[in-house]
């Protein structure tokens, strides 16, 4: 089981990212799983997507490039980017 990027994160911080996508999405928590989509799964559009980096990026405090957002269909790719972004971010 590969939970190293679960890992890297926070309790509060993975918290934080379920929270900001099931309210962006309007879903149910039970309703977000680790690996269901986005868009196949969640009607998500380019939209809520953009919805989702800037509240990530405002509740967070990390910066992540818009490139990034064709990895971020499901909780785990969301996961992978911040971590990516908390990482390797410059220190302003």
């Amino acid at each position: 089981m590969s939970t190293d990027i679960t890992t890297a994160l926070t309790a509060e911080q993975d918290a934080q990212l379920r929270e900001i996508i099931i309210e962006v999405l309007e879903l149910e928590a039970d309703e977000l799983t680790d690996t269901s989509s986005f868009i196949d799964d969640h009607d998500a559009d380019s939209l809520l997507a953009i919805e989702i980096l800037a509240r990530i990026e405002k509740d967070l405090g990390v910066t992540i490039p818009q490139d990034d957002l064709t990895e971020m269909g499901n909780l785990d790719g969301v996961r992978a980017v911040v971590v990516r972004n908390l990482g390797g971010g410059q220190d302003a």
